[in-house]
């Protein structure tokens, strides 16, 4: 059966207009506002997790003039790995590698920030060169927990037990973020955006469902949010804030993580970072669960009560289809949406939506796989309509 089967066949482009617009995000003018999520894809270059040849491929084919490109979740440092194949920014040839990207990104007349990423307790020792996963505090809840895994080089496994950060080592990841932000601007990105959500790091310092500190950065809302303000200090004190975004998923349960009032801590968390002046605020919406919709005809509740509190510009993602993606820019919540599955399909995705075209079915067995099959050769629209590609997935 071929998985390139269109979805949204007959779709009349009108309703989308709306995400053709121009829009100010930091220092850059977008001519549309469909951006590329951040991706993990596993397809870095091992040993040394290094973006090559095949991730040149893949990034190239989905720039669009005028566009934005949210990286991948890329490791700011060995201890802050996480997930097999991922991307890091934490060595020369790794900056050397992105470099080629970032080039042909703006040779395309796109934009491109990279996502900077500590994974905290949700990894392996064999991903950390043997030492234990940190987190803000210990749950072997968590390692026991059945449906988290972490992607090893020998498969999917249980995470490690995790140690909890003494205070005197959290200056020194904040380090870690800054320089993998110089790093960044190395590599040539446009900015970066801190990877603070689906229970990684510095969600996990937020959430109380992970964070038992009794010191500074435990408790209160104030000192649960104090590591998240601090990287991005870090962060702008390099990039300058317009040139930083955060990501924040406010209600999300992915990676075993609650908090007892959510509603108030993303409030609190929102009003702080108005202080940088972002170039956004990427919001995951609760409805989704890792990459799977779990909350089927439920609206964008995350990025509704957060526009009423967040002055700057929003990026929102999780479960959107076009038509309510434009929705949500029209009436206001939103700036840009941010699309995943779709892109991974559909490299031409922008341009599809524009001209009402259909869409090419995601296949989620190669989300995560480590080759060319399911990462770059879905078809672009015009090889569809002159049949000059055959369907691999058949």
């Amino acid at each position: 059966m071929s998985h390139f089967t269109k979805t949204e066949a007959g779709r009349e482009a009108g309703p989308t207009q709306k995400l053709f617009t121009p829009v100010q995000v930091g220092p850059f003018t977008l001519t549309h506002r469909v951006v590329m999520a951040p991706l993990t894809r596993s397809r870095s270059e091992q040993p040394g997790d290094i973006p090559g040849d095949l991730m040149l491929e893949y990034y190239t084919q989905r720039a669009s003039e005028g566009g934005l490109i949210i990286s991948e979740g890329t490791s700011i440092s060995i201890a802050g790995r996480g997930w097999f194949g991922a991307p890091g920014m934490y060595s020369d040839e790794q900056v050397a590698g992105w470099k080629r990207i970032t080039s042909a990104i703006h040779g395309k007349g796109s934009h491109m920030f990279s996502q900077l990423w500590h994974e905290g307790r949700s990894s392996h020792v064999s991903m950390t060169n043997g030492a234990a996963p940190v987190a803000p505090s210990i749950d072997p809840q968590y390692w026991l927990d059945s449906t988290v895994n972490t992607s090893t080089p020998n498969g999917w496994q249980k995470p490690s037990p995790h140690r909890m950060l003494d205070i005197s080592e959290i200056p020194g990841i904040v380090e870690d973020y800054r320089k993998a932000a110089e790093r960044a601007k190395a590599a040539g990105f446009d900015g970066v955006e801190l990877h603070a959500a689906n229970g990684y790091l510095p969600d996990q310092f937020l959430q109380d469902g992970s964070n038992k500190r009794t010191d500074g950065y435990g408790g209160s809302i104030e000192n649960r949010t104090r590591f998240l303000m601090e990287v991005v200090e870090a962060l702008a004190s390099v990039w300058g804030g317009n040139r930083v975004a955060v990501r924040i998923g406010p209600g999300g349960t992915w990676n075993h993580m609650s908090d007892s009032n959510s509603d108030v801590l993303f409030d609190y968390v929102a009003k702080q970072l108005n202080r940088f002046g972002l170039a956004y605020l990427h919001i995951i919406e609760p409805r989704v669960k890792g990459n799977v919709l779990i909350a089927e005809g439920q609206g964008p509740v995350a990025t509704e009560r957060l526009r009423k509190v967040f002055s700057g510009r929003i990026v929102s993602a999780g479960g959107f289809e076009p038509d309510a993606a434009a929705a949500i820019v029209e009436k206001g919540d939103a700036d840009a949406v941010a699309f995943g599955r779709h892109f991974v399909a559909n490299p031409d995705l922008p341009k599809r939506i524009k001209l009402g075209l259909p869409l090419n079915d995601y296949d989620r067995r190669t989300f995560y796989t480590f080759d060319s099959h399911g990462y770059t050769d879905y078809p672009f629209s015009e090889q569809q309509r002159d049949g000059s590609l055959s369907d691999p997935f058949c």
